[in-house]
C-alpha cells in the first residue's frame, strides 16, 4: 500500500534563493518569510527585522512582490529587503530625501545598498539604523 503524501508547506524558493511567500500583512508572514531564506543571509533578514523594528515599534509589515516590506498606516512604505544570489538588496522608497544618500543603486527616489557576505558591521548598522529613522518619518511610497 502506498503512502499518502501531503503537499510540502515550505515556500519555494525563486530565482537567487527568494523564498516565494503570498502577499499578506503582519508579522507572521515577514517571519515566514525570513525564515525561508537561505544560509547567511536569513541571519541579514534577521537583523534587518530586529533593527527596522527596534528603530519604528509601530512599524507595519507585509509581504508584497515576495519582499519583506516595512511602513507607516497611512504614511506608505519607507524600507523593504529581498534576496538575491549573492547578496540582500535593502530599498528605502525615498532615499533621495535621505542624508547621507544611500550608496547602491537608484531609480527614481528610491536608492538601496546590497548587503553580501560579512558586510553588516557595526558601523553599517549605526548607519542603517539612521537612514530608517529618517526614512520612517517622511511619507513613503505607495498604501502601507
Amino acid at each position: 500500500m502506498r503512502k499518502a503524501t501531503t503537499p510540502s508547506t515550505e515556500p519555494v524558493l525563486l530565482a537567487g534563493g527568494n523564498p516565494q511567500i503570498a502577499k499578506a500583512d503582519g508579522d507572521d508572514p515577514v517571519q515566514a518569510y525570513i525564515s525561508a531564506i537561505p544560509g547567511w543571509k536569513r541571519d541579514v533578514g534577521r537583523r534587518l527585522d530586529k533593527v527596522i523594528c527596534d528603530t519604528v515599534p509601530t512599524v507595519h509589515k507585509a509581504i508584497r512582490w515576495n519582499s519583506a516590506m516595512y511602513g507607516i498606516k497611512g504614511q506608505g512604505w519607507f524600507v523593504s529587503f529581498h534576496v538575491f544570489t549573492k547578496y540582500v538588496k535593502v530599498t528605502f522608497f525615498k532615499g533621495t530625501s535621505l542624508q547621507p544618500v544611500p550608496h547602491g543603486g537608484g531609480a527614481k527616489e528610491a536608492r538601496w545598498i546590497d548587503i553580501h557576505e560579512g558586510d553588516l558591521n557595526e558601523t553599517q548598522l549605526v548607519q542603517l539604523i539612521q537612514w530608517v529613522q529618517q526614512a520612517a518619518a517622511i511619507p513613503g511610497w505607495g498604501k502601507s
